[in-house]
């Protein structure tokens, strides 16, 4: 775990609220055609749409979210799907607590 990838993943709003959304995918995104459930994420097409962003900006937001360890992709043919990494963000949370 790169603590500091992950303070840099999280200075934005806009990756604060997809972590967040991701938590109760049901809540927050339509149910989804290509797999019956949120147990592999959510498409990035949803994603993009609740942003509200390009799709190259949430692409981008995305990668980085991924590459600090904070989301798991699936792959369903040419679609990606993103959940939250829960054991990475557990162990941020922990650190947070012990060392701050």
């Amino acid at each position: 775990m790169d603590i500091l990838e992950i303070n840099k993943t999280l200075s934005n709003q806009i990756r604060i609220d997809i972590l967040d959304w991701l938590k109760t995918p049901e809540e927050h995104f339509p149910k989804q055609v290509n797999v019956p459930d949120f147990s592999d994420g959510v498409c990035v097409c949803h994603i993009q749409e609740k942003t509200g962003l390009s799709q190259s900006t949430v692409s981008h937001y995305l990668s980085m979210m991924n590459k600090a360890g904070l989301l798991i992709p699936t792959r369903h043919g040419k679609w990606t799907y993103y959940k939250r990494n829960e054991e990475v963000i557990q162990e941020y949370v922990e650190f947070l607590s012990k060392n701050l």
